[in-house]
């Protein structure tokens, strides 16, 4: 048997983290097991899918680095499929033309609610005789498509995550909708139940692995399978992706689209990293960074937890940060760019390439996140979140003193520099670069030895004047280095002379 699995994403929004790591739990058990991949896109929800979700899935996907093997696939060009498999159902009497109204539908439940009863549908219209339906007809009324689920039948699977899963059908809700009414065909649009059936019936899906709020459609789902003399393919479900409360993820909460950890500044392979961890737990539980493939030659359903796995920003941070510090300093120059471009920042990325990449290798490894570009979008997120998402040091901001002819000093640069010993440092160092010609970082460790030495003042004091005359403040990236970088475009001597 070849594996085939299958995402099937709803493009009613933008590509969600849970769908997402659906994605990568799918994935990851095609690769292991050397099956296929299939996507597919549910679009039979009419009034809220949108293209521009769909293009968004695929991006996302893409982005990710979920390759899949066919597709996408659209549920919208399928219809005559389920069309003609709804007509099967009603042939074989197992499914049935159904005009309760709204209304009735309403008292129905309002009475069973009264009753302390579960509500569900009460079959009556089960058995209607043709004259009862042309009745019906005459009225107006356009009929729903239900299928039959009979009360006396328990539903069991094994679960490739949970073990043993048993239903009761008689807690279905009693039988289902299929198919919408429609005022100018027999029937209507299919619903979810009854496409992503055929669909998997039809692309021979062998495993479908979705999370576990899906567990009452898949008994629902086994039913179906029965009508169409279909194998049952295997079900594997997956624990959700929870809060820091325990709480399913919510986009009115921080942060749930794909895109939107992009922007915040995470790399595709941290967060297929991460995602892999949310729910799952390689055997050598030491191990924690690993591609996609590695992770692929590792997987299997037996380390997948039953429990909701609960999303750790700091532990997603630690990991972007494994993969921003081992990026090589001319390919994160490359990624970088775009975005000193996008700050405004004047440099030409040809001739001052040297120089850019030594501004690289002096940020790097401070770096957690790459640069968010819009700030407002980032202050409202980490509004939302709240302190679970620690602010970055921003390569944004903390490479602006290089490109800009005036330094901009924060409330502790402005503190140092007001002192009077202060003052007397950068004077001495103004003297002794003339001497120091061209400067070599031996040559700036020289002349800040020589000015504590010969004024006597505590080697902390020169430093911290010394940055903040430079960059503004008296915390950043290491401050013989920025030095050095500054000096070769001859903005140290400038600011000196102006701190002064």
């Amino acid at each position: 048997m070849t594996v085939r699995v299958r995402i099937a994403p709803s493009p009613t929004g933008n590509l969600h983290i849970g769908t997402a790591r659906t994605a990568v739990f799918n994935w990851l058990f095609a690769r292991h097991q050397g099956g296929q991949f299939i996507l597919r896109i549910e679009d039979t929800d009419l009034e809220r899918s949108r293209p521009e979700y769909t293009q968004n899935i695929l991006d996302g996907l893409t982005w990710l680095g979920l390759n899949w093997d066919e597709g996408p696939f659209f549920q919208t060009q399928r219809f005559d499929l389920y069309k003609q498999a709804i007509q099967t159902l009603l042939d074989k009497g197992l499914a049935y033309r159904c005009y309760t109204s709204e209304a009735e539908l309403e008292e129905m439940r309002a009475a069973q609610i009264a009753r302390k009863e579960a509500p569900r549908y009460d079959k009556r219209h089960r058995n209607l005789t043709p004259e009862q339906q042309a009745a019906f007809e005459a009225e107006g009324r356009r009929p729903v498509i239900r299928f039959k689920i009979d009360d006396d039948r328990e539903i069991s699977w094994h679960d490739m995550v949970r073990g043993k899963i048993a239903w009761k059908s008689s807690d279905l809700g009693g039988d289902i909708v299929i198919a919408r009414a429609s005022e100018t065909e027999p029937f209507g649009q299919p619903l979810y139940n009854l496409a992503v059936v055929l669909d998997d019936i039809d692309m021979k899906i062998t495993h479908v692995i979705r999370g576990e709020d899906h567990i009452a459609n898949t008994a629902k789902q086994i039913l179906l399978y029965e009508a169409f003399g279909a194998a049952v393919p295997q079900f594997a479900h997956t624990p959700l992706i929870l809060n820091k409360k325990g709480e399913k993820l919510s986009k009115r909460k921080g942060v749930t689209s794909i895109f939107d950890f992009k922007k915040l500044g995470y790399t595709p392979e941290a967060m297929v990293n991460y995602m892999t961890l949310l729910g799952w737990s390689p055997p050598d539980s030491t191990k924690e960074i690993f591609t996609l493939a590695e992770a692929a030659e590792l997987f299997s359903f037996d380390r997948v937890n039953k429990a909701g796995a609960k999303f750790d920003w700091a532990k997603l941070d630690w990991i972007n940060t494994q993969y921003l510090h081992a990026i090589p300093v001319p390919q994160l120059t490359d990624v970088l760019i775009p975005y000193w471009q996008a700050a405004g920042y004047q440099f030409d990325p040809v001739s001052d390439r040297a120089w850019l990449e030594q501004i690289t290798a002096l940020i790097g490894p401070s770096l957690v996140r790459l640069p968010v570009s819009d700030r407002a979008w980032l202050q409202e997120i980490m509004t939302a979140i709240g302190p679970d998402l620690a602010a970055a040091p921003d390569a944004i901001e903390m490479t602006r003193y290089f490109f800009t002819a005036n330094v901009e000093f924060t409330e502790e640069g402005k503190t140092q520099l007001q002192q009077e010993a202060a003052k007397t440092a950068l004077k001495a160092i103004l003297d002794a670069l003339d001497r120091h010609q061209p400067l070599t970082e031996a040559g700036t460790q020289e002349i800040i030895k020589q000015v504590t030495k010969e004024l006597n003042l505590k080697k902390g004091l020169v430093m911290r004047s010394l940055r903040a005359a430079l960059t503004g403040d008296v915390h950043g990236p290491d401050l013989i280095q920025s030095w050095l970088l500054l000096h070769q475009r001859g903005i140290d001597r400038i600011r000196l002379q102006s701190a002064v």
